[in-house]
């Protein structure tokens, strides 16, 4: 389903295939205290840059997913990913990160997202798109509201960070209530 990986731009950034010239943005996201809890990733002692250029070296690859740089005037500044790809019930996981501070708040994983669905409503079969984010991440989930996600549910106690339980919440958008990009 995700066999062509396009390049889709915008505004404020540009999305392109992730290869191995985005090593060094991955490894900067990868070492960030404040993704890694955004994230509720728990190995957040980064990631090996062989382990890095073997990743973004493979994603090109794979049918069952779209993982895109999201490209900024100054660099990368982050990835937005469709993944766990469910053929049958048309459907997918969409996971977005931000390489931290010098990214937040400019409107890219805004825009980011938005160019996405569009291309994955527009090119694709899909009817829903769905994510998790946690429940503390209120500038996360502000954007998912405002590019048409839908809260759905609450998976309680999901997360166990630094002795604290924090939930997730499921949002989802469907290709009905989608509004393409003009």
């Amino acid at each position: 389903m995700f066999a062509n990986k396009p390049t889709l731009a915008g505004d404020r950034v540009t999305l392109v295939p992730v290869g191995p010239e985005h090593v060094e943005g991955l490894i900067e996201l990868c070492d960030d205290p404040e993704v890694a809890r955004l994230t509720g990733s728990h190995t957040h002692d980064g990631i090996a840059p062989k382990a890095a250029l073997e990743w973004y070296s493979t994603r090109r690859d794979h049918e069952d997913r779209l993982d895109l740089a999201i490209m900024a005037p100054d660099g990368y500044v982050g990835e937005v990913v469709l993944n766990e790809l469910d053929k049958d019930n048309l459907s997918c996981n969409l996971r977005i990160a931000l390489v931290g501070a010098r990214a937040f708040g400019k409107g890219y994983g805004t825009e980011a997202i938005r160019l996405v669905l569009d291309h994955a409503f527009a090119t694709t079969p899909l009817h829903r798109i769905e994510l998790g984010v946690y429940d503390f991440n209120d500038r996360a989930k502000h954007v998912y509201e405002k590019v048409g996600f839908v809260r759905e549910g609450v998976q309680r106690d999901a997360l166990l960070w630094e002795g604290q339980w924090y939930d997730s919440v499921t949002m989802s958008v469907l290709r009905t209530e989608w509004k393409p990009l003009s």
